[in-house]
């Protein structure tokens, strides 16, 4: 099994407590219109979605520690699964000019709407990637392996570690039942929120051996 690694994405979010009132507000109708996957979801009211999913940059804040610590070069391969809009890609490649990146979305609408056309982003399931053992150099899964159901989660993890050499996730979890049922309030997609004993039994059981970022209530400031 990896270890829990921190890249600080979450840090300096939530000063104001937004996400805390916007949970309050959020009902069943907002979920239900989330799952539509479509502009609603990315680019409309912040009730139903992400209010507004536009480049800003961000990435290149977070992944100098994610190309040190997996020694990232122009050499490698790398793979972001829920790429979206391909910003991370986008930043990544201007942080190592060369470098070969790939990108699986199972949503139609953020594919339309790439950053720049590309033919390495692909629409696909993520518990299905038609990649050979141990492609990629390292892939990312930040925010987007937990909306699928439990069994579907566990069969992306084995092909993540199927395709991959290294990896990294992010995965949506809590110490106890309190602070899960408030994460499941604020989110509208995820599914598989599990406690972090329970992820880690998971990972022994399944020999998933990426390491891993637990995106908590606490976290979020929910």
């Amino acid at each position: 099994m990896g270890n829990h690694f921190d890249i600080g994405y979450f840090k300096d979010s939530g000063k104001k407590n937004t996400r805390k009132k916007i949970a309050l507000k959020r009902t069943i109708i907002n979920k239900i219109i989330a799952w539509e996957l479509n502009e609603n979801y990315y680019d409309k009211k912040r009730e139903n979605g992400y209010g507004g999913f536009s480049y800003d940059g961000r990435w290149k804040k977070f992944l100098p520690k994610i190309i040190k610590r997996y020694k990232l070069n122009k050499k490698s391969k790398v793979l972001d699964l829920g790429c979206k809009k391909g910003f991370l890609i986008k930043d990544l490649r201007e942080l190592i000019p060369g470098i070969t990146c790939y990108g699986v979305e199972n949503h139609l609408y953020p594919i339309k709407k790439l950053v720049k056309k590309d033919k390495k982003i692909i629409y696909s399931d993520y518990n299905n990637l038609k990649f050979k053992k141990n492609f990629f150099d390292l892939v990312i899964g930040f925010n987007s392996i937990y909306m699928q159901n439990l069994g579907e989660t566990i069969q992306t993890l084995k092909e993540i570690q199927r395709i991959s050499k290294r990896s990294y996730v992010s995965l949506a979890s809590g110490e106890n039942d309190f602070e899960i049922n408030k994460f499941y309030k604020w989110t509208l997609i995820g599914t598989t929120i599990l406690k972090k004993k329970d992820w880690i039994r998971l990972f022994k059981y399944i020999g998933f051996k990426g390491d891993y970022y637990f995106s908590e209530s606490k976290k979020l400031k929910l």
